[in-house]
């Protein structure tokens, strides 16, 4: 039986696609989450780490075979050890997108107006701002200790949150939907260092969360007033109200 018979002998079901399209789902999402980061650098220099075994089986290269053994068998652990940043994120996206939708509580559309209005009033003010908007993960995690707001966002209410001097100033505010959540939050600051960086608490705490969860996460600098945007762990600078309003757009839609 040559190779065309045994594909046409081969019985395919509903269940074999089914098998095939989640296992490319899965594939294509390891690749999505770490395409364009160090990560998938690593993972390339780990692929050709692990495939010396079977080139020395292959090539029947004992010495070799020995060594791309016992490196196979550790591969798990430091891929764990590597990733760790990337697993956590995959796994807060994985709890933040359930199969189940009615088990979110329904938010507003977010207002970009207020918000682009509300940043340009503090950034020509040089008044610094962390205004952190949630996507489809939860950041109530972050909402310990803060202050609750609980209302409809405003450029006037933002700007009164991050006036100098008030009890709110310091940290984030989190909105979610068409209101702000909470005030005087408290954000994780990124873990990957990078000496091209040269940036104060609020850029690396826009980070962090930007690490951790989907949300996008706007910048006022108190230094120079310049308008930044972290989102999937990447900083973007030196935004005008047309940039700002369409990095919104570009991470939440068309406002409605």
């Amino acid at each position: 039986m040559n190779v065309f018979d045994r594909l046409f002998s081969l019985q395919f079901t509903w269940r074999d696609a089914a098998d095939i399209l989640i296992v490319a789902i899965i594939i294509y999402s390891i690749l999505a989450l770490i395409r364009g980061t160090r990560a998938m650098q690593i993972s390339i220099g780990l692929m050709l780490l692990g495939s010396t075994f079977f080139v020395a089986r292959a090539f029947d290269l004992p010495a070799l075979e020995a060594v791309s053994k016992q490196i196979l068998f550790y591969l798990p652990f430091a891929v764990i050890i590597l990733f760790q940043q990337e697993i956590r994120r995959a796994l807060a996206r994985m709890g933040g997108n359930p199969f189940l939708p009615f088990l979110r509580r329904a938010n507003g559309k977010i207002p970009y107006d207020p918000i682009v209005n509300a940043c340009d009033v503090l950034s020509s003010k040089k008044m610094g701002a962390l205004i952190a908007i949630e996507g489809s993960q939860t950041l109530r995690m972050y909402e310990d200790g803060a202050k609750p707001i609980d209302a409809l966002v405003t450029t006037e209410l933002l700007v009164a949150i991050f006036t100098p001097g008030g009890p709110l100033h310091d940290g984030a505010a989190i909105v979610r939907g068409n209101r702000i959540a909470a005030a005087n939050a408290f954000l994780p600051l990124t873990g990957t260092p990078d000496p091209t960086l040269a940036h104060g608490t609020r850029h690396r705490a826009a980070l962090g969360l930007s690490e951790e969860s989907d949300a996008l996460i706007i910048i006022i600098s108190e230094e120079n007033g310049s308008i930044a945007v972290a989102s999937e762990g990447t900083l973007r600078e030196h935004l005008d109200r047309d940039a700002l309003r369409g990095a919104l757009t570009e991470r939440f839609g068309e406002a409605r």
